[in-house]
């Protein structure tokens, strides 16, 4: 990833020195769709195809797309777009789209060492030389398949998906795991996707929880060392007997020590 790189003044103790730090590049770009402009996004400059290809795929407006190009600073999909769909702003400042999210089937089934695995393939170099970046991961039958990182949470989910979209995987057999934060929006897309497991080593909201719910994803906050929570369908993580012993996806309050 392209960064720019600054010289400033860092005080620390009291003491003040000059340093030069490695910062994150903001662009943006206009995703039109089908030949119309459906929003402006600001991202990162690279994936751009898995950008596009994601957030249609995420964002329900289709189960695929015909084709993706990038030049400049538009992004252009080809895609049979689902009718309906209101457009919102996220918490992020990003466009969404509130659609019923689908209930996903059964999806892999991870141990509680794939958690671990899983959890420290999502950091970067970049992630650690800037701070401003967010990163998301894509394991396939468990094995790590993508990663994204990009300034923006969304967008990393949106462009790990669009690969899983454009190379034409089984995205019930697929895992996200994410640096960012899981409201309800950031939950849907993976259900719109139907990847039906989500790691993140941000906490969630309430609405993100009903969410997951409602979907049936197994969605796994604060994924930090050795530690986990396991908000909703437990029973997918082997290892955490009794608490998911003979539940179902749907069922609310079960909890791994975590926070």
């Amino acid at each position: 990833m392209d960064l720019y790189t600054y010289r400033g003044i860092q005080v620390k103790g009291g003491v003040p020195r000059e340093i030069v730090d490695e910062v994150c590049i903001e662009s943006r770009f206009h995703l039109v769709v089908n030949g119309e402009e459906i929003t402006a996004m600001v991202a990162s400059a690279e994936q751009l195809r898995e950008l596009g290809a994601g957030f249609i795929v995420s964002e329900g407006l289709a189960d695929r797309v015909e084709s993706v190009e990038a030049e400049g600073n538009e992004i252009r999909v080809s895609a049979g777009v689902k009718p309906g769909g209101e457009r919102v702003l996220e918490t992020s400042g990003g466009t969404a789209y509130l659609r019923q999210v689908p209930r996903l089937g059964a999806g892999p089934r991870i141990t509680i060492d794939d958690v671990y695995r899983m959890t420290a393939a999502i950091e970067s170099e970049d992630w650690r030389k800037t701070g401003g970046l967010h990163c998301s991961v894509l394991f396939y039958d468990g094995f790590l398949e993508a990663k994204a990182c990009d300034i923006g949470r969304h967008n990393t989910v949106d462009k790990v998906i669009g690969h899983a979209v454009l190379a034409g995987l089984d995205r019930s057999r697929c895992v996200i795991g994410c640096t960012g934060r899981q409201p309800a929006g950031m939950v849907a897309k993976a259900a719109s996707a139907g990847i039906p497991v989500i790691i993140s080593r941000a906490a969630s909201t309430d609405q993100g929880i009903k969410t997951a719910e409602e979907a049936g994803i197994t969605l796994i906050c604060f994924s930090r060392g050795d530690r986990f929570t396991v908000y909703t369908c437990p029973e997918r993580v082997e290892g955490i007997a009794p608490f998911g012993e003979g539940k179902i996806c749907g069922d609310s309050g079960y909890v791994r020590e975590g926070r």
